[in-house]
């Protein structure tokens, strides 16, 4: 139906509620990026945080229809084209301090202080970012990952916000313990 915000997924044609809050997907987005999880453990985190209680219901045989539901309704009904991998630009959790100014300048109000907002209501907000810290940022990351040069305001921007526009790389602590290792003894 046209303008109806999804409350639960239809697999195998039975209807299963999820949690549509943008908290909850942004925090199995965050866990879906944690390199201590290994993929099973990350479906496993993101199917939970979607399906919650009722992924116990969900028949075995079932999973991998439910899985592109999930990916479906994460991915606001929209489908890739390309099935190429994404490039990474955005790092929910790193780039938490200039995401939200830009939401709630167009939401109008705070909205990490609003007790619900639907999942695709905030990346409705999200996708009509413009003008702001993030959108500048994005451009910059979007630019250097493809290769493309910068404008000499956009190097100068980078030059001075380094921490701020290059994505940080997460680590296991098994490899983050190797780094240091390696720097004490060669540093």
């Amino acid at each position: 139906m046209i303008g109806a915000l999804p409350t639960c997924l239809s697999i195998s044609g039975i209807n299963y509620p999820i949690e549509t809050d943008y908290r909850n997907i942004l925090i199995a987005l965050t866990a879906c990026a944690d390199p201590e999880y290994n993929d099973k453990e990350r479906l496993y985190i993101l199917m939970k945080r979607i399906f919650r209680d009722s992924l116990n219901e969900i028949p075995e045989d079932c999973i991998t229809e439910a899985a592109e539901k999930a990916k479906w309704f994460i991915d606001c009904g929209q489908t890739a084209d390309d099935k190429k991998p994404p490039i990474k630009v955005i790092d929910w959790e790193q780039d938490e301090p200039i995401i939200f100014p830009a939401i709630n300048k167009l939401a109008h109000r705070e909205v990490r202080s609003v007790e619900y907002i639907h999942w695709w209501t905030f990346m409705g907000y999200f996708m009509e970012i413009e003008e702001g810290t993030f959108s500048m940022v994005l451009g910059i990351r979007q630019k250097i990952a493809k290769g493309k040069k910068l404008e000499k305001w956009e190097e100068e921007f980078y030059r001075n916000n380094k921490a701020l526009c290059d994505i940080n790389t997460r680590y296991t602590q098994e490899e983050q313990a190797e780094i240091e290792y390696l720097n004490n003894v060669f540093g």
